[in-house]
């Protein structure tokens, strides 16, 4: 897999003249969801270098990440003349980076295509690493591709379009690369002040999260080892996402991220000894800016049946997680019987409250 550039930028049009000249293309093409053509948009639709791009809308959120916006975006580019040398700029959150660039690395058997993030989990986690797709059949990311954009330019300025639980979606991505790097990251993300955001300060913890993820990606591509780090937190949380969509009230990823954390560090305490005093103060901090996520033990095969289908399991039956013995100390290739997880949860929704 090619290497992506992440550009945590100092001038965005500058940084964006030198991303989009480096290629040679015939046509230039702008993906926005409904949200980023009006919030975003603007803020680069004066420089020079984007003059006379072709734009195109999808809708807003993850109901949107489908097969029939995929084909949307297809027909798009076919009727508006792109051929294999053109370049395709993904403006917007995760939902538009993700199937922007399954979009590009399918069209003509692939594209160049360039990501800029506008939502804080999409700086920190889609937009990086290669990861592209669509949900399909109900599940998340089920159809997909690693296919790295040629550059990343992440801005935090886009982040003030934001609302606050936006902010805290990315946020849980970020508190996850905290645990899986050091005690140090770990604990100035447990401090920074989320209700009055220092955006300058916060570019510069961006810049150390996307570092960790970079650092891991470069050491396993295509997830077959310890890129699975940054699972934590998702083999859970992504059976709740399922969970919320069966019922029709979709809940954001990170929010779900951070729920399965609270689990997942929990199962990490109990089978690798990961420090209670540390689990607490995680999970402190995720009840205090997530809530909890209503479910009850009515629910717990179904939330388990989701589990046994997640795309990391290595055998058909087996549940991968991927745990940690302390702050930094990974563990992957973890797996849990029925009764520990119906344990976990159990013990998430009596200490949520």
């Amino acid at each position: 897999m090619s290497k992506q550039e992440v550009i945590i930028c100092t001038d965005l049009r500058q940084d964006l003249e030198k991303a989009v000249t480096s290629h040679s293309f015939d046509k230039l093409f702008v993906l926005t969801d409904e949200h980023t053509r009006e919030m975003c948009y603007p803020l680069i639709a004066s420089f020079p270098c984007i003059q006379g791009a072709e734009l195109f809308c999808i809708g807003v959120e993850d109901i949107h990440k489908n097969l029939e916006t995929l084909a949307y975006v297809w027909t798009q580019l076919s009727t508006r003349g792109a051929t294999r040398h053109s370049l395709l700029i993904n403006l917007g959150g995760g939902m538009v980076t993700d199937l922007g660039g399954f979009a590009a690395a399918t069209f003509k058997r692939g594209i160049s295509y360039i990501n800029i993030p506008t939502t804080l989990l999409s700086m920190v986690d889609a937009a990086v690493g290669g990861k592209t797709g669509i949900n399909f059949n109900g599940l998340k990311n089920e159809i997909g591709a690693f296919a790295p954009a040629d550059q990343v330019l992440i801005d935090c300025e886009f982040l003030r379009t934001l609302d606050h639980a936006n902010i805290l979606s990315g946020y849980a991505e970020m508190l996850k690369h905290g645990l899986i790097s050091n005690t140090t990251h770990w604990a100035e993300l447990l401090n920074f002040d989320l209700t009055n955001i220092d955006y300058a300060r916060l570019q510069q913890l961006v810049g150390r999260s996307v570092q960790v993820k970079e650092d891991i990606v470069a050491q396993d591509p295509f997830e077959k080892g310890i890129r699975k780090a940054l699972n934590l937190g998702h083999t859970i949380g992504h059976a709740f996402e399922s969970f919320a969509l069966k019922r029709e009230h979709p809940v954001l990823h990170g929010y779900a991220v951070a729920w399965g954390i609270v689990c997942e560090l929990y199962l990490s305490a109990l089978k690798t000894g990961f420090p209670k005093d540390k689990m607490h103060q995680t999970l402190y901090f995720i009840k205090e800016n997530y809530g909890k996520f209503p479910f009850t033990c009515n629910d717990y095969e179904c939330l388990y049946e989701y589990m046994k289908h997640d795309k990391k399991n290595a055998a058909a039956g087996s549940i991968n997680f991927t745990l940690l013995g302390e702050i930094g100390d990974i563990r992957i290739n973890q797996t849990a019987s029925q009764e520990e997880i119906y344990e976990l949860l159990d013990f998430y929704t009596e200490t949520m409250g």
